[in-house]
This record gives C-alpha cells, sequence and structure tokens, in this order.
C-alpha cells in the first residue's frame, strides 16, 4: 500500500509540477495542449494532504464503490470536462454532438468546463470521494497520470462492456492496455498525443531532424536544440533512442539516458529545456530542432510552413486524457452510453474535426475525410498502422522511483 505524505514531495518534484502548472502541459488549454504526466508525483494540496487527512490509499487493483443507478429513471448525464475541449457550432452556442446524443436518446448532457488543470479539480472532488459521497458527476475528463491515482485509490467505478459495444470494437490497439488500467477496466481514452521532433527548415537549410540522436550529437544544430522540460517525454524519448522501451525500462536505463542527455549539456548543443514556450523560438528559428507535442505543432503548421515534424524510427511517447466514472455516480448506464457514443467513428470524426488531437478510435479516418481530407491524412490526428506501431508509454512509477528520477532530472537541467 502506497502512503502519501505531506512533506514526502522532493524541491525537484515540486519544480517540476511548478513547471508544469505555468509552462507545461498541464498549464494548457486543450487546444493548445493534451496531457500531464503519466505516472508522476502527487499536486501540492492534493493527493499531498491524503495521509494527513486520515485517508489511507487504496491497494492496488482495488475496485470502486458502484451506487444505485437512477439512469433509467432519470435521463440525464453530469459531464465534466476541460475548456476547449468539445466540438462547438460555427456561432458556438451548441455543442453538436451532445445535442445528437439527447436527441438519439432521451439523455440529457449537463456539460461543464470545470476542469482547469489536474491539481486543482482534485482539490475539488477529493473530499466526497475521500468520505465516499456523491461528486455530482457521472462522467468526468482526466489526464492519465491523474486518472491511475484514482483507479489505485479505488474511487472509480469499473465499467461495464455490456454498455460499450463500440469503445470496445473501435479503441485504438495503441491505448488498449495501458499498465494503470490493464483492459481498460476503468477507463477510455477522450484524445491522446504524441511526443514528436520539430524543426524549422529555414534554421536548418532545408535539411531533416529525423533521431533523437542528432538533436544530441549533430553539431550543426550546436546551441539550438530544445527539450522539454517535462522528465518522462524527454528521457523517454532519449530513451527509444537508446534502444529502451519507457514502459519497462530499469533504473540503469534511466541513468544511461541522464548520461547521455548530460553529454549534450555539457558540449553545450542544447540550448534550453523548455515548457511550451519552444513555440515562438521555433517559429522564429532561434530553436532549429527541438522535441515537441503534436497538438502544439497541428497548429503552430497553420501559420509557418516552415515548421515540420518527423517521428523517429524508434518510436515516440503517447498519451492520453480518459473518461472515468467516479464512485457513487448516480447515472453509471447512462455515463456508459455517452462513452460508447463517441467511440462510434461519424461521431469520433466530428469531434477530431474541431479539436485536432490524436483520435482514439479505429476507423475514424474515413469518415474524417467526409469532414475535412486534410485532417483525416494528418498522422498527428489520425496515426496510421505504422505510427500507431511506434508508439509507447512511459510507465507508472512509485512515489520512490518519482522522487529519485526527478532530482536527477533536475540535476541535469539545472532547474
Amino acid at each position: 500500500m502506497e502512503q502519501y505524505e505531506p512533506d514526502s514531495l522532493s524541491p525537484a518534484q515540486l519544480a517540476a509540477m511548478r513547471r508544469s502548472l505555468s509552462n507545461g502541459r498541464a498549464a494548457l488549454s486543450r487546444r493548445s495542449l493534451l496531457r500531464a504526466s503519466t505516472g508522476g508525483a502527487l499536486a501540492v494540496g492534493g493527493f499531498g494532504t491524503l495521509s494527513a487527512c486520515g485517508i489511507p490509499a487504496a491497494s492496488q487493483g482495488q475496485g470502486g464503490v458502484s451506487s444505485e443507478d437512477h439512469s433509467a429513471k432519470e435521463k440525464v448525464i453530469n459531464f465534466s470536462n476541460w475548456t476547449e475541449y468539445i466540438d462547438l457550432s460555427a456561432d458556438e452556442k451548441h455543442r453538436p454532438t451532445l445535442d445528437a446524443f439527447t436527441k438519439r436518446t432521451g439523455i440529457r448532457v449537463n456539460y461543464t468546463e470545470d476542469v482547469n488543470d489536474n491539481v486543482e479539480f482534485f482539490g475539488k472532488i477529493k473530499p466526497q470521494l475521500a468520505a465516499g459521497q456523491d461528486t455530482g458527476r457521472d462522467v468526468m475528463v482526466l489526464t492519465d497520470w491523474l486518472a491511475a491515482r484514482l483507479i489505485r485509490f479505488g474511487w472509480v467505478q469499473k465499467l461495464d462492456p455490456a454498455n460499450l459495444p463500440h469503445a470496445y470494437a473501435n479503441l485504438s490497439s495503441q491505448f488498449r492496455s495501458p499498465d494503470w488500467d490493464p483492459g481498460r477496466a476503468y477507463s477510455y481514452p477522450w484524445q491522446g498525443i504524441a511526443v514528436v521532433i520539430a524543426y524549422n527548415t529555414k534554421a536548418t537549410n532545408g535539411r531533416e531532424i529525423t533521431s533523437v540522436s542528432q538533436l544530441l550529437d549533430d553539431p550543426k544544430l550546436k546551441g539550438r536544440v530544445g527539450l522539454l522540460s517535462e522528465m518522462r517525454d524527454t528521457v523517454g524519448m532519449v530513451m527509444l533512442d537508446m534502444g529502451k522501451d519507457p514502459g519497462t525500462f530499469t533504473a540503469d536505463d534511466f541513468d544511461a539516458a541522464i548520461a547521455r542527455m548530460q553529454k549534450a549539456v555539457d558540449k553545450k548543443q542544447i540550448r534550453r529545456f523548455t515548457g511550451n514556450d519552444y513555440i515562438s523560438d521555433l517559429s522564429k528559428g532561434d530553436l532549429a530542432a527541438c522535441l515537441a507535442w503534436s497538438g502544439d505543432i497541428v497548429q503552430l503548421q497553420v501559420d509557418n510552413p516552415d515548421v515540420k515534424f518527423h517521428i523517429p524510427d524508434s518510436g515516440y511517447l503517447a498519451g492520453t486524457d480518459v473518461m472515468l466514472i467516479p464512485n457513487k455516480a448516480r447515472h453509471k448506464t447512462n455515463a456508459e452510453k455517452l462513452i460508447d457514443y463517441y467511440y462510434e467513428p461519424p461521431v469520433a470524426a466530428q469531434l477530431a474535426a474541431w479539436i485536432n488531437y490524436v483520435s482514439p478510435v479505429e476507423g475514424v479516418k474515413a469518415e474524417l475525410a467526409k469532414i475535412d481530407k486534410k485532417i483525416a491524412n494528418d498522422p498527428l490526428i489520425v496515426p496510421d498502422k505504422a505510427m500507431s506501431a511506434k508508439a509507447h508509454l512511459f510507465r507508472s512509477l512509485s512515489s520512490k522511483e518519482d522522487k529519485a528520477f526527478e532530482e536527477k532530472f533536475a540535476q541535469l537541467t539545472g532547474a
């Protein structure tokens, strides 16, 4: 059983969280960036206060707590999501996919954009979940690292496969079985994201940048390379370049990746470690090449055709925001119907066409082509089989591992 003490976070972990919340993945709207770290440290004022409140962490594999399901009599769903993370009509007054769901099923959706970041939202729902009470929500979209913790605590309900035929059939293979939710017993992805190599062709004199090795070793890029300040993304991409799997790596593998980056830092190959502020530097050419988040690159290319991306042959890091049903939700069956609805390819296509992130739904490309052929052919939105096969997840970390790894990464970056 894993316990979380209020003072258990190291200075490096605290600094990492502040970076993520200020200019990293956790700070940004879903329209400009998707996810926060997989696994990872617990947030100040969030999980770190559990022990202080006398709430024990649930053991791994503990199931959630169900309650009486009022779905049959109460045709409603209370849905919490991030801002700007669902399709809107041209006048921005309607959400077409939700309206169509209600028309088809008679189930009204109370849609609330009250997830501003994972830490803040957890603070809202923790008291009710810890006390075994209804949060007032039937389905919520949270980043995979927080979903993993809630599942471990036993604070979300196990899904009924009978209500999820489309989700089960159409979930992309790359998202099917994360180590924190094998077989998707408790969660289904809302959208995904990829960590890629991005470069500015003007700054590289037309050369393609295709590997992490080039970022770390190519003398023509010296002083004009950016790596991400998110430990999992950067270390994971370096591990892949070294032939190691981020999903199964050892402590020695981690140390080897740090040592390799240290050499690049020492010879001043790396300009800096960045949050999403790489966007301006990459667009201007101050950074010739960098590691980047795919959601940013899709949008950056609209305004700057000089910005290109590449998926390394060694693979890339993938992650998700996921849909969960909290304990004591009053309308579990209704919520499962909504989750399943978004795995129908025509519906998934409408969503992807508006938000431009990686769709987790197989079969979405043909439907998306009916809406926008350019988007349908963008591998950062609809990965082909070759790209999907290159996807890797960063494995879950224990509290001890997270502290040790963040400290070593902080020493590398000077954070």
